[in-house]
């Protein structure tokens, strides 16, 4: 009887320890969620603190040499070296191929040295990874004005104000870009 008590004690304990460890992932995601609907709702006086905290949930890998990748890539960027920065968010992608910000910042690098091919092969990767990831849209839309195709451009920046109604420069391109599409009608 004292042995069934004990197992019984051990495997109710092993379940609190289930639960408590998945609670923390659901809850990310919860907030994560939460701060979408708030992005969605903001004006603009608190829309770029609440898009801020979205990055940031992005740019969380969960593994601190992951992050740190990601910190000496985007480091890299903005220092003027695209180069150096593809290495290192090559080697980001490498080790978390899940990880859509690997995919995203070097994306940006090889936008920045002019490989658009590449570039548009990780912003894909980064929307199929994560689909609200406005950021990558927008990224996108500029390569299509880019590429001279407006119309996608505009239906992109207006993907991006889906989730992020009161980004200002998707809000100033879809301006542009009508402007621009109906003069060319006329």
């Amino acid at each position: 009887m004292v042995t069934q008590t004990h197992r019984f004690k051990c495997i109710v304990t092993a379940l609190f320890f289930a639960v408590g460890f998945s609670l923390p992932g659901y809850a990310q995601q919860t907030t994560l969620d939460e701060l979408y609907q708030e992005l969605a709702e903001a004006d603009e006086s608190t829309y770029a603190r609440i898009e801020g905290q979205i990055i940031a949930r992005w740019e969380k890998s969960g593994s601190a040499a992951m992050d740190l990748l990601l910190r000496r890539g985007k480091d890299a960027l903005e220092e003027g070296a695209p180069e150096a920065a593809v290495e290192h968010f090559s080697a980001l992608v490498d080790h978390a191929p899940d990880f859509a910000e690997g995919y995203y910042g070097r994306a940006s690098s090889y936008y920045s040295l002019g490989l658009t091919g590449p570039a548009l092969a990780d912003i894909r990767r980064v929307l199929v990874i994560n689909p609200r990831h406005f950021e990558a849209m927008r990224g996108l839309a500029t390569i299509m004005e880019d590429l001279q195709r407006p119309g996608d451009a505009l239906e992109l920046y207006e993907m991006v104000l889906t989730f992020n109604p009161s980004s200002e420069p998707a809000l100033d391109a879809v301006e542009r870009l009508k402007l621009q599409l109906e003069g060319q009608a006329l």
